[in-house]
Order: C-alpha cells, then sequence, then structure tokens
C-alpha cells in the first residue's frame, strides 16, 4: 500500500488505528494485506508499514490522536469539526496531537500537542456551525469508543 492509497483508506474510514484492537480498521494491517499477530514491527511488511505511517504522520489531512480506547488513532481532516464540536463529551488528552520525532541518539520518541493547540483556526469556526447532533452523526460508533 503506498502512502497516497494509505490516505484514502484513512479518508474513506475517516478514524483508523495504527495498530491496536479496538472499534477500528487497522492501518498496519491495510498495509500488510492480512492480520497480524504480536507487534507489526516483526511482520514482513514492516518497513513498508513504518514509511506508510512517517507519510501519514507528516500529512496535513490527519491528525494522530489517541481517540479510540486510548490508543494511537488517525484522524481524518473530514471529522476534524465533529471531534472539535464534541471535545468536551471525550475523555482528557484523547485529542492531543501525538507526533513523532527522532532524536540526537536515532530513538523516536512520541510528542504531544495538547488540544486545541494543533487545530486550525477554519476548523474551530466550523466546528461552531455543527450541532452536537451533526457533530455526533459524523463521528458515528467513534463516539461512543
Amino acid at each position: 500500500m503506498t502512502p497516497q492509497a494509505a490516505l484514502a483508506f484513512v479518508e474513506k474510514h475517516g478514524v483508523v488505528l495504527v495498530s491496536g484492537r479496538g472499534a477500528a480498521p487497522r492501518l498496519s494491517e491495510a498495509v500488510a494485506g492480512e492480520p497480524i499477530r504480536g507487534s507489526w514491527w516483526a511482520h514482513p511488511e514492516s518497513r513498508q508499514i513504518f514509511r506508510v505511517l512517517q507519510a501519514l504522520h507528516d500529512s496535513p489531512d490527519v491528525v494522530v490522536c489517541r481517540l479510540v480506547d486510548g490508543k494511537l488513532s488517525l484522524v481524518h481532516r473530514r471529522l476534524w469539526p465533529a471531534l472539535v464540536r464534541l471535545a468536551p463529551r471525550l475523555p482528557p488528552g484523547r485529542l492531543a496531537r501525538v507526533r513523532q520525532v527522532h532524536t540526537a541518539d536515532g530513538h523516536h520518541e512520541n510528542q504531544e500537542t495538547a488540544f486545541p493547540q494543533w487545530v486550525p483556526p477554519a476548523v474551530l469556526r466550523q466546528a461552531r456551525e455543527l450541532s452536537e447532533a451533526q457533530a455526533a452523526a459524523a463521528l458515528g460508533p467513534w463516539l461512543s469508543a
């Protein structure tokens, strides 16, 4: 799966888990083309999964947060206004943007940007125009997840 196909996958589903089990499709399995037992790092497609995840982390159309069950989740831009509108109903910290940064010693480290600091002004305006019912309908099952 290419990064462009992965972005289309996230756009289609709206909310996608990176790898954890939960109430959303898993991107790692979509890239691998099969269910993954254990860590995706041990899968033969791990390098491609990593490349795709890096591309999505850098995409302006995806936010990585811990929306679904506190697990790393990819949320497409089309759902951002609904997330913002319903943020008070979500557990604290679930909407912090998670970015992976490379440290000087070659490791990867997660860095979080608190909600709503990462939210573009246009999305904040769109969120104000949504009713709570419209936002809940847009999020669908992810709201309860």
